[in-house]
């Protein structure tokens, strides 16, 4: 079957059966490797990407449900030269140490930013809930997530 959908503003057509995962269309057949598998049952968050801007785990998620929606991965953020202000904000805040996560808490605080420009500590603590990271940065990536709505917000 043919899935057409958006990826990062791109038009996309896909030939996978409709029940294959989000997360195998986009690594393995459109090359986007900045979404990660972790665990493959909604546990990790590192999957996360968005879909029509709300954070949805990619590992679990079947093609056949975003047929006509709009997909955002961490690549359709920023690039290494030019990084969006939320990337800038966790290379500044060194919120990462191995990053296997990083990516999935990154789509997590767009979504969240989009939404609430000024997200209280426990607002951000409540939209990364669903993410596991085994580094020990969580207070960094806590000032990362505060360091980008200020940015964002033209407070910084």
């Amino acid at each position: 079957m043919t899935i057409a959908f958006t990826v990062n503003g791109v038009a996309q057509r896909v030939d996978a059966p409709e029940t294959t995962t989000l997360l195998d269309v986009l690594r393995n057949r459109l090359g986007l490797m900045g979404t990660r598998y972790g665990c493959g049952l909604e546990q990790c968050g590192s999957c996360m990407v968005l879909v029509d801007g709300q954070p949805v785990h990619s590992c679990t998620r079947e093609i056949g449900t975003v047929a006509k929606r709009a997909v955002t991965t961490v690549e359709g953020l920023g690039t290494a030269d030019k990084p969006h202000p939320i990337q800038q904000a966790f290379l500044d805040e060194q919120a990462g140490q191995c990053g296997y996560c990083l990516s999935g808490i990154v789509m997590s605080t767009k979504a969240l930013l989009d939404r609430n420009p000024n997200p209280s500590r426990a607002d951000i603590v409540a939209a990364l809930d669903k993410h596991l990271c085994r580094c020990g940065t969580h207070q960094r990536i806590l000032r990362a997530v505060e360091r980008a709505a200020a940015t964002l917000r033209g407070a910084a």
